[in-house]
């Protein structure tokens, strides 16, 4: 059966949990934890980042989380608190659900960019 766009973001929603810019700023500041900014790179070119993000795209993010990929990025690491944004929260809800599937535990969707860049520095 095909599943909607709709359904996808209700299953990640259900299954990554949603926090607060003050929580995601407390979490950073507790360490060993990484910030995933999941826009595309002329998003984060226009309108900049968190301070200490990494920014890997949607589409790149199961390349670089898995250690087995030639693409892997070290900073993905199954033992740190992952934290990710994207423009609305849509982008990094998916992005959640995808990580937690491929075995990362401790993983929080902080939404949009807009709605916490400024609790952290940019």
């Amino acid at each position: 059966m095909a599943i909607s766009v709709k359904q996808m973001l209700e299953a990640a929603n259900a299954a990554v949990p949603k926090i607060t810019s003050e929580q995601a700023a407390e979490m950073i500041r507790s360490g060993n934890t990484l910030v995933v900014d999941v826009r595309d790179a002329p998003e984060v070119a226009a309108g900049g980042k968190i301070a200490g993000a990494v920014n890997v795209s949607r589409g790149m993010l199961e390349f670089r989380a898995d250690p087995e990929s030639p693409y892997h990025d070290k900073a993905f690491d199954k033992t740190k608190t992952v934290i990710l944004y994207c423009a609305s929260g849509g982008r990094s809800a998916l992005a959640g659900k995808l990580l937690k599937d491929m075995g990362y535990e401790k993983v929080y969707n902080v939404g949009g960019f807009k709605d916490w860049s400024g609790a952290v520095e940019k």
